[in-house]
């Protein structure tokens, strides 16, 4: 990212301005809070490359973020980045968003509850950013990338997948493959420590997954590889290419045999009142045409990708956390040993979920502090006022749930691991969009108690069998911003077995 620079206007306490609206080309990134100087479409800061800083800017120096792996600094860029937006959001805090450039594109990040309500609230701003385009290789326009018609229709359809009836179906799934994952862990205790991801993933395929995602990801802020045509021939663009392609043809193998079990079945379909995601779809595509294999396929990769890769980095850094937390993993013993004793095997069923509700605060404090997604885009539909100041149509803007959920006015000492912050009486009052692991509004996620069961069931029954200690402090754990929040190094747990009660 060459001579790339940031121009920083501070807040002077003037009247709320216009952000500027300049789209001439320009190789600097430059960020300025909406509350700064005001610099009119006539001023002549606007609308052309900036050699020097504005009057009252500061200046720096970006060319230390790295756009490889690792860079100058020795993290990788994801880690950068993070860490960039989030300075700036400390900077920016009381004027509750901020605009960042990268070359020509405007990015306007919102860090209070406030503007993120303005902005995904209501039913005027539901397409994602121009950014989500480079999830169609991969996702194609399936649920999490679609907008307009196509997006209500899908949405309609697949929620009666997540009916809660259907959701009670999974769990003995969800125990098997618990139980199975607690054996496999048995053979790590007589290890120095191990990296939780590795065994909480399992898959192969997830390892192909998070290399996408960070391509992906890397692309979106170095702006030498937005170009389509150029991007396909680049090294980078070939190594996506391959890791879609063995992606695609999993998912497609798995829905020609699943077609072929539902097509020898269909005396038996009309008795089935609810179905999961895949049988839904099949049934549809097979009755009413109105659905592709292609299309199936985009609905799976999305959920594949959003509801698995997801809820295991959920479930990796919920451990990290309770591992480096010895009080709050002896409550959390405390109460699994009032619902379960010594029985380490047996399944957990719907009460059982009900009855965990200090490892439900436990969980959510989690995703508050290492949110599953670190940032949702959305794209202004229309001139949208956000807080008081003018967003013209067709920008970007960011939710940086990663700086929402550290708040200090909603979430006093936000830095600070503590469950109790989401007892009964400390949420009553608190602003419904100030929490958001699992975003909100009309595009909210659609999985969201899908994967609540699946972490409290696997942590749940990890912690039945073991004692864990986490290794490593938070500050030598860099968060890296991919499309999921990931770690940038292993995550090093000591597993050990629990005595037992008697």
């Amino acid at each position: 990212m060459r001579n790339m620079k940031t121009y920083v206007v501070p807040s002077n306490g003037t009247s709320k301005c216009e952000l500027p609206v300049g789209h001439a080309a320009r190789w600097d990134i430059q960020v300025w809070a909406a509350g700064g100087t005001r610099r009119p479409m006539g001023h002549p800061s606007v609308g052309r490359r900036w050699d020097t800083p504005p009057d009252g800017a500061s200046k720096c120096n970006l060319n230390d973020i790295p756009t490889k792996l690792h860079g100058k600094i020795g993290l990788p860029f994801n880690v950068s980045l993070l860490q960039t937006i989030g300075g700036y959001g400390r900077l920016f805090r009381k004027e509750k968003l901020f605009c960042f450039w990268i070359s020509y594109i405007p990015f306007v990040f919102l860090l209070n509850a406030e503007a993120v309500e303005a902005l995904i609230s209501g039913t005027k701003n539901m397409e994602k950013t121009w950014s989500y385009k480079w999830l169609h290789p991969w996702l194609g326009t399936g649920l999490l990338t679609s907008h307009g018609s196509k997006w209500k229709s899908r949405r309609k359809l697949l929620t009666a997948s997540f009916h809660f009836d259907i959701l009670k179906d999974f769990l003995p799934i969800f125990n098997k493959q618990a139980q199975i994952l607690a054996k496999r862990l048995k053979n790590d205790i007589t290890k120095d420590f191990i990296d939780i991801v590795m065994p909480v993933t399992l898959c192969s395929l997830d390892i192909i997954c998070g290399k996408a995602s960070e391509i992906i990801m890397e692309r979106t802020v170095n702006c030498r590889m937005w170009i389509d045509f150029i991007f396909q021939f680049t090294k980078t663009g070939k190594e996506l290419k391959h890791h879609l392609h063995v992606l695609h043809e999993f998912t497609r193998s798995i829905i020609r045999e699943k077609k072929k079990i539902l097509s020898g079945d269909q005396d038996n379909s009309g008795k089935r009142k609810r179905m999961a995601l895949m049988d839904l779809l099949l049934e549809h595509h097979m009755k009413t045409k109105d659905l592709t294999e292609e299309d199936i396929r985009e609905e799976v990769d999305t959920f594949a990708f959003e509801g698995h890769d997801t809820t295991s980095m959920g479930i990796s850094w919920a451990l990290y956390l309770i591992g480096l937390h010895r009080d709050v993993q002896e409550k959390v013993h405390e109460e699994l040993d009032q619902i379960f004793g010594d029985d380490t095997e047996r399944d957990v069923n719907t009460d059982d979920l009900k009855d965990m509700k200090y490892l439900d605060r436990v969980l959510k404090e989690s995703q508050r502090l290492y949110p599953s997604v670190p940032i949702i885009g959305r794209q202004t539909s229309e001139d949208t006022t956000i807080c008081g100041f003018p967003v013209p149509k067709g920008w970007t803007c960011g939710v940086v749930v990663y700086e929402l959920h550290r708040d200090e006015n909603v979430f006093p000492n936000p830095e600070k691991f503590d469950p109790d912050r989401f007892l009964p009486e400390q949420t009553l009052n608190r602003h419904p969009y100030a929490y958001i692991p699992f975003s909100a509004g009309p595009r909210n996620c659609i999985g969201q108690r899908f994967a609540q069961m699946e972490e409290k069931v696997i942590v749940s029954t990890i912690l039945r069998h073991y004692t864990i200690e986490s290794l490593d402090p938070r500050d030598k754990i860099p968060p890296a911003s991919e499309l999921i929040l990931r770690s940038a190094i292993p995550i090093r747990i000591r597993i050990m077995p629990r005595k037992k009660l008697h």
